[in-house]
């Protein structure tokens, strides 16, 4: 099932499950209110879709899971599964635009999975791990790389407003164990992979975070990018695809 939240542009956002061109509008956020019909249809042609969540605490990233990325990084990690933060003030929706800001050198696109935390999550075990979903996502862990280095930590270099693009909806029923994730910028295939070369699965990162953080209901675990070129620059568009969710794409342009 395929959940948009989204606005007309008369009131606040609402939401829907996606049924071929039409949003078949819920009575609240269906992570807390369920999945009860009013019995409007929008034509999804007349709707515009918003971030699916916005993550109540934080977002969990999870750096270096893809050994091809963690190779072509040539960065010293650690056997564990290595987690940083990205406020949620940057997120964004499908669409809108990555406002690059005024650093040196690349910034850049890395296209992941995102798991949407269900319900309270804490020292959870890998067993009980799927219980805690409530769907997925696709995210844009945006980065300034050479910043990254610069700063010798990552909080500043992926934490600007904007650098979290996530959508286009959250699909609740999914299996996440081999999905394609292909990142494109202006058409053209910069990132490939499979989410089965994962290092650290779903249900481990899941058993690992919650150890760390309490993650809470529409918190995000972004799970981790494929390897690729990835830099972007103003004007271009940053697409990326993930077999059963569908296409995030957002614009960058240089922040004013």
């Amino acid at each position: 099932m395929k959940i948009a939240r989204f606005t007309t542009g008369d009131g606040d956002p609402r939401f829907g499950i996606v049924d071929d061109e039409e949003l078949v509008v819920l009575q609240g956020d269906p992570m807390f209110a369920g999945f009860d019909t009013t019995g409007e249809r929008v034509p999804l042609e007349s709707a515009r879709l918003l971030a699916p969540v916005i993550p109540r605490s934080k977002v969990v990233c999870v750096g270096l899971n893809y050994a091809e990325h963690k190779a072509e990084m040539d960065v010293a990690a650690p056997s564990n599964p290595l987690i940083f933060l990205k406020p949620n003030t940057s997120v964004i929706g499908p669409g809108e635009t990555i406002q690059i800001p005024p650093v040196e050198g690349r910034i850049v696109h890395e296209g992941e999975l995102a798991v949407v935390i269900g319900k309270i999550a804490k020292r959870v075990k890998a067993a009980d791990a799927y219980d805690h979903i409530f769907g997925y996502t696709i995210a844009n862990d945006v980065s300034a790389r050479d910043q990254m280095f610069a700063d010798g930590q990552w909080a500043r270099a992926k934490g600007y407003d904007t650098f979290c693009p996530i959508g286009p909806v959250i699909e609740t029923e999914l299996d996440p164990s081999n999905l394609e994730i292909t990142t494109r910028v202006d058409g053209e295939q910069r990132r490939h992979g499979f989410t089965r070369d994962l290092l650290h699965k779903i249900p481990e990162l899941i058993e690992f975070i919650s150890d760390v953080w309490t993650l809470l209901p529409g918190d995000l675990i972004l799970t981790g990018t494929p390897a690729g070129l990835g830099g972007f620059v103003d004007g271009q568009t940053v697409e990326i695809e993930i077999d059963g969710i569908g296409v995030l794409s957002n614009p960058a342009r240089n922040r004013a």
